[in-house]
């Protein structure tokens, strides 16, 4: 004989009973009433009516605070590369060391390229001489507008050619573009330097830039110039504003670049390290309660259970805010409401309750 399915069917069987026969008793645990008769069974002490802990609770003004982990990224940095080729005649400058914008950091042997510049100069002054004669004789009738037009080219063609040769003798010097640190050593003293070859890598270190990534639900909460702090690895905190936010999310993540400016005058905080962001978000009415205070409707809901001054208890949606040491931020909930913080699990939307409150407990110790 198989037991199972007997012990099924009696407990359905019990089941139905309850729900049906005695639905009024059951009712009247949960602390429901049904229709008036009950009410006043209730008040009169035949079913007694759960009981349940609440506080007054009124909304207070709450900063939304956006957290994101990042990382230090350094304002400004660039490869200052050769244009041209030659051995570098200028002494290294080492790494670490500071540079203004302007300063020569390499400088490449110039070659032959002094005597192409004096040739540039000597053709330009031949032609200069030629042009000023065909000139003169075009004006007497002795020479064609054929000949005045050659000089023409010929004057521009020594201009460009000089004009080549001091551009060529600009590249011989790198100079550092902005004000920064140098990240390597410049380019070693004989050797051969290719165009296109590293001299040295620059970068801009003050200010300094805190690079976060903020999922699709926190991006609406940053506002571009909202004040922003930052935890570093070390310990260190520091402030400043929101500079970036990212109009487009990474294809990958579904991520927010937001970017973070804060002054480093000293040099202290270092391009790479990690970073916690908090950003000060909107400011919002919110009630601060324990978090065991939260439960679910039937439609599986999150909120609380609340009581009027009858003991009529009620459900309102909240939504987390913050979560902090002294409780949870919830918002979208009325102005002041009667919050049950215990017992909440044992009745439900339309129940009478018996209500205590907190703060009268509190006094009474």
């Amino acid at each position: 004989m198989r037991v199972f399915p007997l012990v099924t069917a009696l407990t359905v069987t019990a089941t139905l009973y309850l729900a049906i026969m005695e639905r009024d008793a059951l009712l009247g645990f949960a602390g429901v009433v049904a229709d008036t008769g009950a009410v006043g069974e209730s008040e009169a002490g035949d079913a007694p009516l759960v009981r349940v802990l609440a506080t007054r609770s009124e909304a207070q003004p709450v900063t939304n605070t956006v957290v994101l982990r990042g990382r230090t990224e350094a304002m400004r940095q660039v490869e200052i590369r050769s244009e041209t080729s030659g051995l570098v005649i200028s002494e290294p400058i080492r790494r670490g060391a500071s540079v203004s914008a302007g300063d020569p950091v390499c400088e490449v042997a110039p070659g032959v390229r002094k005597a192409a510049l004096d040739e540039a100069r000597a053709r330009l002054t031949e032609a200069e001489i030629n042009y000023r004669a065909a000139s003169g004789l075009s004006e007497s009738g002795f020479a064609s507008d054929v000949r005045l037009a050659n000089a023409r080219a010929a004057l521009q063609s020594a201009q460009a050619g000089l004009d080549r040769a001091v551009e060529e003798m600009a590249r011989l010097v790198m100079h550092a573009p902005f004000d920064g640190l140098l990240e390597t050593d410049t380019a070693e003293l004989g050797s051969l330097m290719q165009p296109g070859g590293l001299c040295a890598t620059l970068i801009q270190m003050d200010p300094i830039k805190l690079v976060g990534f903020a999922t699709e639900a926190q991006i609406d909460d940053i506002r571009p110039g909202t004040p922003a702090g930052a935890r570093l690895s070390s310990g260190r905190e520091v402030l400043g504003t929101v500079s970036f936010i990212a109009r487009s999310a990474d294809p990958q993540t579904r991520t927010f670049r937001v970017d973070v400016t804060i002054p480093n005058p000293d040099g202290r905080i270092r391009d790479g390290q990690s970073v916690d962001i908090l950003i000060q978000g909107e400011e919002q009415q919110g009630h601060l309660l324990p978090g065991s205070a939260l439960t679910l409707n039937d439609r599986g809901e999150l909120g609380l259970r609340v009581v009027d001054g009858d003991g009529q208890v009620s459900f309102e949606r909240a939504s987390i805010l913050r979560d902090t040491a002294d409780g949870m931020w919830l918002g979208g909930l009325p102005e002041q409401i009667n919050a049950i913080i215990l017992g909440q699990e044992f009745t439900r939307e339309g129940a009478r309750v018996t209500v205590h409150w907190a703060d009268e407990q509190e006094d009474e110790q």
